[in-house]
């Protein structure tokens, strides 16, 4: 009798130990870090436009879709009407470093996508569909891993997308902003506002290293203002903005107003 129970009392730590086990990885595996691909394409003028976005809407996005990639943001910047160059957005999540270098791979097998895709592709020197391609690598935030999708309601023509990048002067002062979204609070309070961020990340690979990006949005542009009012003036921005280890950690910030293409599934 006494065998058969410490047998069961094994028995039983090891089903605790393996259940203990399966509940940490599946925690790890909810709230496993993406990487985000954003692409910049680059264009001068309207034709331009047209074959940027016949590609897009009608080859890469279902190639990306049919490849599991569900949330794809396709954004235009707001300058584009007097920018002479003008940019198309597109964002891309990934789930594993991974899955994004053998997206290239999968696309290229994909018959419909070729198809779809062969004006795009084959376009002659003197007719580009696109100046340049520019592409930014990042990794999600610990506290905002995966990608979300905002919840808006008002028309699509008015939503305001703001993108926003912030470098600092070293290393250690981006780590250190880092930090301060994170274990900070900036996440927790721009979510106790209710400014529908879709990511905040760190940069791996770009043109201005070392620095963050995070994506926010709003109903119009009015609702943009009275966000980032109640932002800058609640107790907690304040307490935190002051805080001495805070200081000095973003020397440059860029900021990009972009409304959704109709066929952005973000």
């Amino acid at each position: 009798m006494t065998k058969r129970i410490y047998c069961f009392r094994a028995l039983f730590l090891l089903f605790c130990l393996n259940a203990t086990s399966f509940s940490l990885h599946a925690n790890e595996r909810r709230t496993e870090r993406e990487f985000y691909q954003l692409r910049l394409y680059h264009f001068r003028n309207a034709a331009q436009e047209t074959m940027i976005d016949n590609y897009l809407q009608s080859a890469l996005l279902p190639a990306l879709h049919r490849a599991g990639i569900a949330k794809l943001g396709v954004f235009k910047s707001l300058a584009n009407d007097t920018a002479a160059d003008k940019q198309i957005y597109l964002l891309v999540p990934y789930k594993s470093m991974d899955q994004m270098l053998k997206i290239e791979q999968r696309l290229g097998a994909d018959a419909n996508y070729l198809s779809a895709g062969a004006d795009f592709f084959r376009a002659p020197f003197d007719n580009a569909p696109y100046n340049r391609i520019e592409i930014i690598l990042l990794q999600a935030f610990p506290l905002a891993p995966q990608i979300k999708s905002p919840q808006l309601n008002g028309a699509l023509n008015e939503r305001i997308y703001e993108l926003r990048s912030y470098e600092s002067p070293t290393v250690d002062y981006h780590q250190n902003k880092v930090k301060m979204f994170n274990e900070g609070g900036e996440i927790a309070l721009f979510s106790r506002l209710g400014f529908n961020a879709v990511f905040y990340a760190s940069v791996l690979s770009g043109s201005h290293l070392p620095n963050l990006m995070y994506m926010t949005s709003f109903e119009n542009m009015a609702a943009r203002e009275a966000h980032w009012k109640s932002f800058v003036e609640s107790p907690e921005w304040k307490k935190l903005s002051a805080l001495p280890e805070y200081q000095h950690n973003v020397s440059k910030i860029d900021i990009v107003f972009l409304h959704p293409a109709s066929y952005s599934d973000l």
